[in-house]
């Protein structure tokens, strides 16, 4: 057993500082990293956050839906001694979850096929598969000069007043398997669309969602919202919720997965404001030092494995 494991479920009441969606907690015993923590507030409502750091006497957490309403002295906070984990399976998609992986489109929740570590696991280098198939968007100057690679990344960028929301709602319409890919014969060629979006507008996600639904598009999309109105420290949870989905249905279901995540800004948004109300030094524009590291985590996280015949291919 673990030493983590040995304290799972210990329970410090009352915390030492609250500020914007950060609680600290002194001597919390053993705590670890990105370890997944629920606080109870007054009225004994849950809410769930994770581990930023650790130190010898303390913790500094992150609560992923804010912390208005919560108090220093009737605050409790529970260390699970284990990472963030969702619940993954095929039955997820063609249904629509807010950023922390809870449906809101009035259906009920998803049967699990199991339990997955939203921080995924590193793909080996050695273990990558050489890159030959692509993915047809419909859209010439992606397919005829940009092609879209299965298993890589392709990035968009845009800016203020473009129609990138448009864009990203026709490649999930039209997106498909441009060429056969290698695969036995006894198992059919499935695709399928991850869409994470972080920080978007009410008429934006009712957007992509009808544009979704009379395309029939949405059949083969799982779609992760993060509103603008939502807690920005969803934004951080959004991607790697979508990711861990996306991992679970390639490497373990074999299907072809496409993710799309629009926009990475607002993601690098609400970590500056993370990094910020932690006291920080600041680099570039006021974000993180590690800001590239953190992206990295999330874009490295596409590939294909030569021992699975499912791939992920990410356009952020």
């Amino acid at each position: 057993m673990s030493i983590l494991a040995k304290y799972k479920g210990q329970e410090v009441s009352g915390v030492s500082r609250i500020e914007g969606p950060i609680v600290v907690v002194e001597s919390p015993g053993v705590v670890g990293y990105d370890e997944v923590v629920d606080i109870y507030d007054e009225e004994g409502k849950i809410r769930q956050g994770r581990v930023l750091e650790a130190g010898e006497n303390f913790a500094i957490v992150e609560v992923f839906s804010g912390t208005t309403g919560l108090s220093i002295d009737n605050t409790r906070v529970r260390f699970q001694g284990r990472p963030l984990r969702i619940s993954v399976s095929s039955e997820m998609l063609g249904r629509i979850f807010n950023g922390l992986g809870d449906p809101i489109d009035g259906g009920p929740e998803p049967l699990a096929d199991k339990y997955a570590n939203i921080n995924g696991l590193p793909i080996n280098p050695a273990a990558r598969k050489y890159p030959r198939d692509y993915i047809q968007t419909g859209i010439s100057t992606i397919d005829g000069m940009n092609t879209l690679v299965m298993g890589q990344k392709l990035p968009i960028f845009s800016g203020n007043g473009l129609p990138h929301d448009q864009l990203a709602a026709q490649i999930v319409t039209q997106a498909d398997l441009g060429s056969a890919v290698d695969r036995p014969q006894s198992q059919t060629t499935e695709f399928a669309v991850i869409f994470a979006a972080m920080g978007i507008k009410h008429d934006q996600a009712a957007f992509f969602r009808d544009t979704f639904t009379k395309t029939g598009a949405l059949s083969r999309v799982a779609m992760f919202l993060n509103l603008a109105d939502d807690p920005p420290v969803e934004r951080i949870v959004t991607p790697r919720l979508a990711l861990t989905l996306a991992e679970y249905l390639a490497f373990d279901l074999g299907m072809h997965v496409l993710v799309i995540m629009t926009d990475m800004t607002s993601y690098c948004e609400a970590l500056r404001q993370i990094s910020n109300i932690r006291g920080e030094v600041p680099s570039r524009k006021g974000y993180p030092g590690y800001l590239y590291s953190d992206l990295a985590q999330i874009y490295e996280r596409t590939g294909r494995i030569k021992l699975s015949y499912g791939s992920i291919t990410q356009i952020p």
